[in-house]
């Protein structure tokens, strides 16, 4: 199974489209987004998603009665999720990612936040795809998680 990772996408409707065609061009059976959405009306492109999506709120998303009205899987982070049986846990900003790589509890680490890519493997590897707004580093990104092979592939969008 392959795994969609997005964060950053900050009302970047024309990027959402882009990423969520990446995903569905890929086939993943699941994609998790790492925060900072921002509003509800972004919902519109997403939900062309042909496979179902997790949130969590960043630290710019202040609507978030609305956004939970819409998205069905939003959660505060921390927050923890299986997929095909491996254990990620997924934050906004990377405190305590630390302690939280070091717990040996976790296959996979999401986070978003800093706009900045990072993939860390190891016996946890750490996921950060970057901003798919691109306001920050100008670079519009997503990653792909491969499950089976356990590769990671960064995707301008």
């Amino acid at each position: 199974m392959k795994v969609g990772i997005i964060s950053d996408s900050h009302d970047n409707k024309e990027k959402i489209i882009e990423a969520v065609k990446v995903f569905n061009k890929e086939n993943v059976g699941y994609v998790i987004h790492a925060g900072d959405i921002i509003s509800p009306f972004t919902y519109r492109e997403f939900k062309n998603l042909t496979a179902p999506m997790f949130v969590i709120y960043g630290n710019n998303d202040g609507e978030k009665f609305g956004l939970q009205k819409v998205f069905n899987r939003i959660t505060e982070p921390p927050a923890e999720i299986s997929i095909d049986n491996r254990n990620f846990l997924v934050l906004h900003a990377p405190r305590g990612l630390e302690a939280f790589k070091s717990s040996g509890i976790y296959d996979y680490i999401v986070y978003g936040h800093t706009h900045i890519i990072e993939v860390s493997m190891g016996e946890t590897t750490v996921i950060n795809p970057g901003e798919a707004c691109g306001w920050i580093t100008g670079r519009y990104t997503v990653a792909v998680l491969d499950l089976e092979t356990g590769k990671v592939e960064i995707v301008d969008i």
